[in-house]
């Protein structure tokens, strides 16, 4: 899946292998609980990235997919007590609910180093302030026909679970991971206009905090885009994209992909890099 990344021209995903250091990284959208979260790509990307600040933007957990049928493998363990390891470690969490993890938000407060929040407002090493949001707030359908935003989880779960058997056959040929419904998201008119008129939403409710930039999840849908003033960044998803936002010391901003299988190598095939953004 190719990603925009930059306001003025589109670049690439860099495939992350060698252990780095970050001031800050958010995540979003794990879906813990689901078949189709990918918690070993998250896992990697844990073990080989040490954050001072760690923002989990959201759905980490998939409450709602438990409610229809209980699934929790060891890695989903994993990730959990990772995160947990981390934040003992001196990592501060800043664990921002979504919609599908939505019990967690009457708990918000101080844990230590954990700390539950409705939003947050980063300042990046450059001084600019990032309103950190899960973005469920600004999506219409999930704030107004809930039992619409139901029947769409159960279609779009039927799409992924899809996605198995689809990579499977790429693994057999040598390609790499491709995601069914991440396809139909970016071909399917409808879907396009909706993340277009979302991320334009998103914007406009940054305004009110007089920030530089802007930070959610919630639609999968991983970028990075300029919008007058405020820059908008979508951090991605742990279910088809597998992809992080991360900061590093001089406030350079990148997108990281850590796909959940490596692509065979090929001697004509080099690794895509991805340019940092400086926000």
């Amino acid at each position: 899946m190719q990603t925009i990344d930059a306001p003025t021209r589109p670049r690439r995903l860099r495939v992350v292998r060698a252990p780095q250091t970050f001031r800050a990284a958010w995540i979003s959208d794990v879906h813990l609980g689901t078949r189709t979260s990918n918690a070993e790509a998250l896992l990697r990307f844990l073990r080989d990235c040490d954050v001072r600040t760690l923002y989990i933007v959201g759905d980490l957990i998939d409450v709602w997919s438990l409610r229809r049928s209980v699934y929790w493998p060891q890695s989903h363990n994993d990730v959990i007590q990772k995160i947990l390891r981390k934040a003992r470690k001196g990592t501060k969490v800043v664990y921002i609910p979504g919609n599908h993890d939505e019990f967690v938000a009457p708990f918000c407060g101080q844990y230590g180093h954990i700390s539950i929040q409705e939003h947050a407002i980063h300042t990046t090493a450059g001084g600019r302030r990032m309103l950190v949001i899960h973005g469920h707030e600004l999506d219409t359908v999930v704030q107004n026909a809930r039992w619409l935003a139901f029947a769409g989880d159960v279609g779009y779960q039927f799409l992924l679970s899809l996605n198995p058997l689809i990579n499977f056959v790429r693994r057999r040929f040598g390609h790499g991971y491709w995601s069914l419904s991440a396809y139909a998201k970016k071909r399917v008119k409808d879907a396009v206009n909706f993340i277009g008129e979302y991320e334009k939403a998103v914007v406009r409710y940054a305004e009110r905090y007089a920030v530089d930039a802007v930070l959610c999840g919630h639609i999968h849908n991983a970028s990075v885009h300029r919008f007058g003033d405020v820059t908008y960044y979508n951090c991605g998803d742990w279910v088809e994209t597998c992809s992080a936002l991360a900061e590093r010391h001089d406030g350079t901003v990148e997108l990281l992909h850590f796909p959940p299988f490596p692509r065979v190598s090929s001697p004509s095939v080099t690794e895509p890099e991805l340019a940092p953004l400086t926000l």
